[in-house]
């Protein structure tokens, strides 16, 4: 349940699978801003990613971000766009969490990898209006404060160089991923055979 008049940040992401690095994001953000809670929104298909063959289930990805979030009152997985229209569009998304939480000031949550081709996004005009994103550091994708819009805000979030990609491709090669993934997300992926 989410209490009235929150102001809700939203991090998008494949999770595949979720890591601590997205976890020490979100907690950062739902601690350090005026962002007092984050979404980990679950993304079907990113229509700008590459590998989507390397996607696994949609029930798998959301049972580890369901297993990662539990027991942080600050984090919430987001299942809503795997009822919607496929590919996913981010300001479709925010549009209908703000329709489900009209009293909550909603925020999109990016990194300054993405917002230096936020261009490409379906109306981003509109996100940048309606859904003031925070930028939150990537390495080696610098963004200087000035010269974001008045609705845009930088974070300084410590960065930690972990991904994914990284993740899978270590699973593959029989490395123990414990320390890299949130606390029962490593048992989950051994008890059902992933990323092998």
């Amino acid at each position: 349940m989410i209490p009235k008049h929150e102001h809700i940040g939203i991090l998008g992401g494949s999770f595949n699978p979720v890591h601590t690095g997205h976890l020490m994001l979100a907690d950062y953000i739902a601690q350090f801003t005026d962002i007092t809670r984050v979404m980990l929104m679950l993304s079907p298909l990113n229509p700008i990613k590459e590998n989507a063959d390397e996607l696994i289930e949609d029930s798998h990805r959301l049972e580890m971000l369901r297993i990662a979030c539990d027991g942080n009152p600050r984090l919430t997985p987001c299942d809503i766009e795997l009822s919607m229209p496929r590919p996913s569009y981010t300001i479709n998304s925010l549009n209908r969490l703000q329709e489900l939480y009209p009293d909550s000031r909603i925020s999109l949550i990016i990194g300054s990898d993405n917002w230096l081709m936020f261009d490409r996004w379906r109306e981003h005009e509109q996100i940048v209006r309606r859904y003031s994103p925070v930028v939150y550091p990537r390495p080696g994708y610098p963004v200087e404060s000035l010269t974001l819009p008045p609705e845009v805000s930088l974070v300084e979030a410590p960065t930690v160089d972990i991904s994914s990609t990284f993740i899978r491709k270590s699973i593959r090669e029989g490395k123990d991923m414990t320390n890299f993934l949130p606390p029962g997300v490593a048992d989950y992926i051994r008890a059902n055979g992933l990323y092998k």
